[in-house]
């Protein structure tokens, strides 16, 4: 299977031991996760560095602030694609190619602000540039932690992502900034071309096994769809995204709001603005430490409703506070239950889904949470216009501790010890007929013989069935029962093409197989359950003519119609 692999250790070792560093003892883990921290300064540098340019080459407030729009279109628009690319070929590639470019782009921006020709649109563009490299990076990135440590430290790992970020976050700008005084911008271009060279080379360096699918390659569109339909079929996945998206929503006040909070409601200036976001900072990093500690404490439907009532309280505290001690340690907790409802609910998402797809499933996260801090942040200025700072903080305080009652009608449920690599099926279906991977649509029927005793049983397992058939690929599911001979039952679905179909057959997992398990055993037949595969609208299969040639006659093994 395509994107699946074995590092050079053994991930697959438990230790559940090490607390919150306890994956840095992993030696690819370490050396990837040290690198990601001079990458993320990099991409703060360059957006202090850019957003200052932008000042100095146009007086427009709207392109000052498109700078920031240029960087976070490509985590919008590439990030679903790459994460089907990431799924398709070798992760530890995909990755490299998208640092790389980035770097290169990077640097080139560098030599052209050097010599004088930057223009705001030229700006704009290697923004977008920029971003889309890191945009194609990141899901191979975030798809390949469980490859690099064992299950047990995945919790953690994907925390350290997060205070890798954080940390930058922390001190990133200032620093950025202060380099932009001393050295210029061009300085500043050139540094975050550098820094993106360290993570490179502990991706290089990593000796990542790539077994290649035996099959070619999606087209990119098939691909997105079919990451689309498993996270709509997998509910885990889907109440993951769901959460994520509405939380994302009703929490983007702080960030949002942030400068109008310092000037409006602490009556300060632009070092209020740079406290505010540092102690956010602060508060990302101080509870992306308790990840693992909570989880292991926490069920991550409690946790994460604990986290949307202490968000709540904190941007209603915001609201109402006028004082900066006050709305920091709100701004704390704001920032720390953020990384702890993000991280667990990543965290959900990664145990979920089998490696065939993990990387679109967590571009879809990632589009979730950005989609909804987007809109969240339009929405809550738009409040903020109409009302005031105050009110629009209240009021997303509010919605906030609301999304915790979403648990009763859509819980997380508990990280499941379903084995979620796939699974060789150990048969091949013999085609008579010359098909191709493009030939189709191809009908699968399945037939069970069952008591009628346990009909109810049997159809129970059959609607679990539909949803593991459903999120690997099968069109048009249903299930029949004949009228005449009640303990004969067919299933059947579509797959677009053969080589669909293929594929389907390569992405069961144990956890699939076993619910197949649990349908074939009621089945009385002594041959077992037998499966039919048809040829829909079968034109080429059949001569017009008896007489007319055919030259797959003369086709050894091919038995003509």
């Amino acid at each position: 299977m395509a994107g699946s692999a074995g590092g050079g250790q053994s991930p697959a070792t438990e230790d559940t031991g090490g607390g919150s560093f306890a994956p840095l003892r992993e030696p690819t883990f370490r050396n990837i996760w040290i690198a990601s921290l001079f990458s993320n300064f990099g991409q703060l540098f360059l957006g202090v560095g850019a957003q200052w340019e932008m000042t100095r080459l146009s007086t427009s407030a709207s392109m000052v602030a498109l700078v920031q729009t240029a960087l976070m279109i490509p985590l919008m628009l590439v990030t679903l694609p790459a994460g089907a690319i990431a799924d398709m070929f070798d992760r530890r590639r995909i990755a490299m190619t998208g640092l790389a470019f980035s770097a290169v782009s990077a640097a080139v921006l560098a030599a052209i602000t050097f010599l004088g020709l930057t223009t705001p649109w030229v700006l704009l563009a290697f923004c977008v540039l920029i971003g889309g490299g890191v945009a194609l990076f990141s899901p191979s990135w975030q798809a390949s932690i469980p490859e690099q440590v064992s299950r047990a430290h995945l919790p953690a790992a994907v925390a350290l992502g997060t205070i890798s970020y954080n940390v930058a976050r922390s001190f990133g700008p200032a620093l950025g900034g202060l380099i932009v005084v001393v050295y210029g911008v061009k300085a500043v271009f050139g540094m975050t071309s550098l820094l993106y060279l360290p993570l490179l080379a502990a991706f290089f360096f990593w000796k990542r096994r790539h077994v290649p699918s035996r099959l070619p390659p999606e087209r990119i569109d098939r691909a997105i769809l079919t990451g689309a339909r498993y996270a709509l079929h997998a509910p885990a996945v889907r109440t993951a995204l769901l959460r994520v998206l509405v939380f994302g929503l009703s929490t983007a006040t702080a960030s949002a709001l942030a400068p109008l909070i310092a000037k409006d409601l602490l009556a300060g200036n632009a070092a209020t603005f740079g406290i505010l976001l540092g102690a956010q900072g602060v508060g990302a990093v101080a509870g992306a430490l308790f990840v693992s500690q909570l989880r292991a404490a926490l069920p991550t439907e409690w946790a994460v409703r604990l986290f949307a009532v202490g968000t709540g309280i904190a941007l209603v505290i915001t609201g109402l506070s006028h004082s900066l001690v006050l709305t920091c340690a709100a701004f704390l907790v704001v920032g720390a239950c953020n990384i702890l409802t993000i991280a667990m609910l990543n965290v959900s998402v990664q145990m979920s889904a089998p490696r065939w797809v993990t990387a679109r499933a967590l571009s879809l996260f990632s589009s979730a949470i950005t989609a909804g801090i987007g809109i969240g942040a339009w929405a809550w200025g738009m409040v903020a216009s109409a009302q005031d700072v105050a009110f629009a903080l209240v009021a997303s305080g509010i919605a906030v501790g609301a999304t915790s009652l979403l648990g009763v009608l859509l819980p997380i449920g508990q990280d499941s010890d379903a084995d979620l690599d796939t699974v060789e099926i150990g048969y091949e279906p013999e085609a008579t007929l010359p098909l191709t991977l493009r030939s189709g649509p191809v009908v699968v029927e399945v037939e069970y013989d069952v008591d009628p005793g346990l009909a109810r049983e049997f159809y129970a397992v059959m609607m679990t069935m539909q949803r593991v058939r459903k999120r690997i690929g099968a069109f048009d599911w249903s299930i029949a029962r004949d009228i005449e001979n009640l303990a004969l039952w067919t299933e059947r679905y579509h797959c677009p093409t053969w080589g669909d179909y293929l594929r389907m057959r390569d992405r069961y997992t144990q956890a699939d197989y076993d619910i197949q398990a649990q349908a074939d055993a009621f089945n009385r037949s002594d041959h077992g359950r037998r499966v039919r595969r048809r040829l829909e609208r079968p034109f080429g299969s059949v001569r017009w003519k008896a007489e007319s040639y055919d030259p797959r006659q003369e086709t050894i093994g091919y038995i003509a119609p």
